[in-house]
């Protein structure tokens, strides 16, 4: 398995550089809640309503590049706890 060069946090960086200058136009409209797999050496990326589908054919394409994952219009990939709690009138 190769070492990648990056730390989490420049993938991050460099994978959210890359969707919002090059990928967000191409994509954003019509997929929201979709997920998207970055291949941030080059930008290349994998697209799909599911994130184990997205994530395995970007695994298979990129092998060990550095790979970040997003949700299409969400600030965040999943959420995790919680619950939403709903005010009942009196």
């Amino acid at each position: 398995m190769q070492q990648t060069r990056f730390t989490g946090s420049e993938i991050v960086r460099r994978g959210q550089a890359l969707y919002d200058s090059q990928i967000r136009p191409q994509v954003e409209a019509g997929n929201e809640g979709k997920f998207l797999v970055i291949n941030v050496d080059t930008g290349e990326y994998e697209m799909d309503a599911d994130d184990v589908a997205a994530a395995k054919r970007a695994k298979a394409r990129f092998a060990d590049a550095p790979r970040y994952s997003m949700r299409i219009g969400h600030p965040s990939a999943y959420r995790l706890g919680g619950h939403l709690a709903i005010k009942q009138p009196c």
